[in-house]
């Protein structure tokens, strides 16, 4: 099983970028994935999570309204669609996956992705 994130890099403050994890060596339309942040010498932030068919998502406060998470399961790929970043929201960001839609806001997933790096600059 292979999670690849990308689509991480350096963007202005107010601007947007898109991520991507592509999988590889599951059944991903059965998947649950999430995305989560990580700075350094904090704990991982849970982001958003989209359920296997895409019909539910879920974000944590702080990203409604900017972030979209969706999924192209004939592509095996998720997206994170972050608009009006902020220097805050610079971090690495994963993505991770898990069978069962439960405790999605923590890190009990079964499958992670190396991260993607994502700075903001002022």
């Amino acid at each position: 099983v292979q999670l690849q994130a990308s689509g991480g890099g350096l963007v202005q403050d107010g601007g947007s970028l898109r991520l991507s994890c592509a999988a590889s060596g599951l059944a991903f339309n059965s998947y649950v994935v999430g995305w989560f942040r990580q700075v350094p010498e904090k704990n991982r932030e849970f982001v958003a999570a989209i359920s296997s068919g895409g019909g539910t998502t879920v974000y944590a406060d702080s990203f409604e309204g900017r972030f979209t998470i969706s999924r192209d399961n004939a592509k095996n790929t998720v997206y994170l669609q972050m608009n009006s970043l902020k220097t805050e929201d610079a971090a690495v960001y994963y993505c991770a996956a898990k069978k069962l839609w439960r405790s999605i806001r923590t890190t009990d997933y079964g499958y992670w992705g190396q991260g993607t790096q994502v700075t903001v600059s002022s």
